[in-house]
Order: structure tokens, then sequence, then C-alpha cells
């Protein structure tokens, strides 16, 4: 009998040389033993709840620790913000004049746009801020990531509900199943944007500290191209017909316009819901999707030296 050089083998009395019994791993057992960049995607997370949990909640209990008013300041920041740009833009600049119920116009999406700039600064930092955990142990680091918008959207929560009572306030009620549709579609659609971005740029980030700087540099502009402090008209008004096509298929301005039509368009007489919502839906859907499809497969390729460049 003629064995392989490189198959295990054990000595017996007589000499006898016979292959060592190896035990063999199940699926399960193999996969935790994959080397760095050989995972399966983002399914990855889904196989460490336990590590996701972990992450989820160290992330939400030391956002505020040692703070007095704790999760008071998922309240107080986005309400500083919302009534500088009311007074600022609503009032001194005379937008309001120009909206109905503005206030409700701008907080619907303001709230928005925060969680979309708090959970890709997050994201993008989530690898160099556990560096420790990278260069120590193996785990699907697609979790950092992930973990660190799913931390964003738990705070980004308490600011929902208070929209949804806001709204209920100035008279909007839900008549339609399309409605909650909406939302979470507006939802969706900016969670895998920012999902993929955060991918992209904390892979990046990991040899190139200038990344999270140019993520600051482009969060810039966001309140600013997406319509939450006027009506998308304006743009529609001074751009050309090819540039404010793509700035109403850009996932944010589609994410801020489903929330438009689910919590400021009913309450008001005469709401400024754009021509082709569904074709923009659509085509922002399609885009946040390549973006995280693209952020992943550059996370997965850059992944392999996360720990030398750490």
């Amino acid at each position: 009998m003629t064995l392989d050089d490189t198959q295990p083998v054990r000595v017996v009395q007589g000499g006898e040389r016979r292959a060592a019994s190896r035990p063999k791993l199940s699926p399960l057992d193999d996969a935790r033993y994959r080397a760095p960049g050989d995972s399966r995607w983002l399914l990855d997370t889904f196989r460490y709840p336990h590590l996701l949990a972990m992450l989820l909640k160290r992330g939400t209990s030391t956002r505020y620790y040692g703070s007095v008013m704790g999760w008071g300041w998922s309240y107080v920041k986005p309400a500083i913000q919302f009534f500088m740009y009311f007074f600022m833009i609503g009032i001194v600049l005379g937008v309001d004049r120009g909206i109905e119920l503005f206030p409700l116009y701008l907080f619907s999406g303001i709230i928005l746009l925060n969680f979309y700039g708090e959970a890709t600064r997050a994201a993008t930092n989530s690898i160099t801020a556990n560096s420790s955990l990278v260069k120590k142990i193996y785990l699907p680091r697609e979790l950092f990531p992930v973990s660190a918008v799913g931390s964003a959207f738990i705070h980004f929560l308490p600011q929902l509900i208070l929209l949804i009572i806001v709204s209920a306030i100035y008279g909007v009620r839900v008549t339609s199943w399309l409605t909650p549709l909406y939302v979470l579609l507006a939802l969706l659609i900016v969670l895998m944007f920012t999902l993929g971005l955060g991918l992209f740029f904390g892979a990046i980030n990991v040899a190139f500290r200038d990344a999270k700087n140019i993520i600051d540099v482009l969060l810039m502009f966001a309140i600013w191209m997406s319509p939450v402090l006027y009506l998308h008209e304006r743009m529609r008004d001074v751009l050309p017909a090819w540039i404010y096509q793509l700035y109403m298929v850009n996932p944010v301005s589609v994410s801020v316009e489903l929330f438009h039509l689910s919590f400021w368009a009913p309450a008001v007489l005469e709401p400024s819901t754009p021509d082709f919502l569904l074709t923009n839906t659509i085509g922002g859907f399609g885009i946040a999707l390549g973006t995280l499809l693209l952020g992943q497969v550059v996370f997965r390729k850059l992944e392999g030296d996360f720990a030398q460049n750490l």
C-alpha cells in the first residue's frame, strides 16, 4: 500500500504504517477557520448573531456613557439643528413662505439626512476604531461596518418616532397601505446606500486615512444636494435636464422624497411631489444596490491586508 507523503501517518507495533484518523469538521466548524478574504460576503454577519448583537450593544451603550442626559441627546441634537435651519433658512431667508407646513417638511427630511451622515461616518471609521480586534482575532470584518450602521439606525429610531407623533399632530393619517411601504422603502434604500459607502470607504480608510476626511467633505454637500431645505422644483428650474435627473435619482434624494410623501404631503393641500417619483425610486434603488455590491467587492479585495495596515 502506498501513502501520499502529505497524508498524516502513525506508526504502530511492528513498524506498520497506517493513515492517521482525522476528524471531519462540519461545514459550520470549517467556516470558523476561514482565512481573511475567504468569506461569504455580508452573509457571514448572519452566521455570528451573538457577535453582531455584542457590537450593537457596545455601540449603543457606550455612546452616551457618563452622560447625564443619556439617550436624551438623540432628541436634543436634531432639535437644535432643526431650529437652527428653521430660523436661518425658513424665517431669515423666507423659504417657509414658499413651502406649506415648512417645519414638518424640514423635519421629515433632516432626520433622514442625520442618519445618513452619522451612519456613513461611523462605518468609514469602523475598522480602524476596532483595530485591536481586527489584529488579534479573525471574525467577519463586515461585522464592524454593519454594526456601525445598525447602531446609528437604533439612535435614529427615537427621531423617527418623534416624526410620526409630530405628523399625527399636523393631521397626517395612514389611509393607505402604501404609506408604510414608502417609509420602509426609503429606509431600505438609504441603508443599502450607506452600508455600501461604509464598506467602500471603510476598507480604503485602513490604508489611506484620508478616506474619512473625504467622507466628511462629501457629507457637507448632502443637505444641499437633497430636497430638505427647499422644494425640488428649485433645482429643476436652474439645472440642465440631465443633471436634474441625476439629482433626483440620487438615493438620498429618493429617500427624502418618499419621507415627504409619507409624512408631509398628506397634511398639505398642494404637495410638491416629483412627477416621476416611481421611476426615480427604481433608479435610486438600483444605484443603492450597486453601491452596496461595489463596496462589498472592494472590502473583500482589501480585507486580507487589514491586520498589517493597522
